[in-house]
């Protein structure tokens, strides 16, 4: 292995560190010296160089790199490109760019599982760019969390083609190859080479997004009778078109599988039409609100959008909104939270749907009391038209509900702090409808 600092090609490349070693090959971070820029070099494993193979494994390292240089030539944003292929001594080298992120393996261990929505958005994308590498006659073999690099303008790219299976020894493929986990048993028992296996690869993945676990290893599956643990068994807001669809893909026998990354990306196309948008400018998540919501738990459903409000607003030490907080939140945000209370309440319930029946009683900025008593009337927030309700007198019921009367908590002052069940005072009164006016507009400006 070479050592930091260590200079390549003619001094054009020093070595910065040792970014991984696999079962074939050693992956470097080196510093392109004339452009300033940071690439990655890879090798093979000099320590196979006793394989009686090695000689036919050296000509086809070479040979994947030209190829996937020729299949770069019109760059993809989804696969790392090879820029470079030059010898250091008798060690065969090619270049590649330098992929900034994280990847999908480190993601996930800091932060948790991804939402549906993203999930899906990232493994299109990597299946956009297994069906270019299929159509050129490769197949990478090796489509795992740790090779999916997630870079901070939401594109993911697929890379370490330069250690993929297609190049490996026989001798040393079945002993070493890939990670078990998310690779099926014929590939590392049969050094199976077909596109099913970037498929199985591929759905794994998927799998380890969404519920932040490995998958039940298909060798354990195929010969010690384990059952595969369905995403839905992990996080049960999965939706079962995507559980179907991971299934589907990481199906044991190759034979049931998709045959072809296009089929399988079919099935995940429609899955989309049955998952829910969670995107947060802030990083929130939005699952447990989706989750309520689609359980028809209304009143936890409201206490959880007020949680969820604060913590988009970043109180959630204050405990409520501010004027300002809610003049400033976050459109992102408040359209997602919008969109699941419309959904999930059959277009009953939501901020949106408050706006419009506010605008039908007249509601501007500058409404008078009038106007707000006839909004609380529409909405059932008043009691026969005189009282104002108790948070405990609120209808937690959708069928007995009327049009527009969740969600009540936003936490905006007194409202977070839960006095609404002691009753109200013509100051909260006042301020509360100050604030509700200021939501209204921030719909407006958010085009929620």
């Amino acid at each position: 292995m070479w050592a930091a600092g260590q200079l390549l090609h003619n001094r054009t490349y020093r070595i910065e560190s040792t970014l991984g070693r696999g079962a074939f090959g050693i992956t470097y971070k080196a510093l392109h010296t004339k452009l300033d820029q940071y690439v990655v070099i890879k090798t093979p494993d000099e320590t196979l160089k006793f394989d009686p193979n090695y000689p036919k494994f050296v000509r086809r390292f070479i040979k994947e790199a030209r190829l996937l240089a020729k299949l770069c030539a019109e760059p993809h944003p989804h696969i790392v490109r090879v820029t470079d292929l030059f010898t250091e001594g008798d060690i065969h080298c090619f270049v590649m760019n330098f992929i900034p992120g994280e990847s999908l393996w480190q993601w996930v261990q800091r932060h948790g599982r991804l939402s549906e929505a993203q999930a899906v958005e990232y493994i299109c994308q990597i299946g956009s760019a297994l069906r270019v590498v299929h159509e050129a006659g490769m197949v990478h073999l090796d489509v795992t969390p740790p090779n999916i690099m997630l870079k901070d303008n939401g594109l993911a790219v697929l890379i370490d083609f330069g250690i993929a299976g297609e190049m490996a020894p026989p001798s040393n493929f079945s002993r070493s190859f890939g990670n078990k986990a998310f690779a099926p048993y014929e590939l590392y028992r049969k050094g199976s080479r077909q596109p099913t296996v970037d498929v199985y690869c591929l759905a794994a993945s998927l799998y380890y997004a969404v519920t932040g676990e490995c998958p039940t290893k298909s060798f354990d599956r195929k010969y010690d009778g384990e059952e595969l643990v369905s995403p839905q068994q992990w996080f049960g807001g999965i939706s079962d078109s995507l559980n179907q669809a991971i299934l589907q893909g990481m199906a044991l026998e190759a034979k049931n599988r998709p045959q072809s990354i296009e089929a399988w990306l079919e099935l995940l196309t429609l899955s989309k039409s049955d998952m829910d948008d969670l995107s947060s400018e802030v990083g929130v998540d939005y699952q447990r609100l989706r989750d309520l919501l689609k359980a028809g738990k209304w009143k936890e459903a409201d206490k959880e959008t007020a949680v969820v409000m604060l913590k988009a607003a970043n109180r959630e030490e204050k405990g409520w909104l501010k004027i300002e907080d809610i003049e400033k939140f976050p459109c992102t945000d408040l359209c997602t939270i919008d969109r699941l209370w419309v959904k999930y309440s059959n277009g009953r319930f939501g901020f949106s749907v408050q706006k419009r029946i506010w605008e039908s009683v007249g509601g501007n900025p500058d409404a008078d009391s009038k106007t707000y008593n006839r909004f609380g009337d529409r909405v059932g927030w008043r009691l026969g038209c005189v009282f104002w309700l108790k948070y405990n007198q609120i209808y937690f019921n959708a069928q007995n509900a009327p049009l527009g009367h969740l969600p009540v908590r936003m936490a905006v002052g007194f409202v977070a702090y839960g006095l609404w069940g002691w009753g109200w005072s013509w100051k909260e009164v006042i301020r509360w409808r100050h604030e509700r006016v200021v939501l209204f507009s921030r719909v407006e400006t958010c085009r929620v």
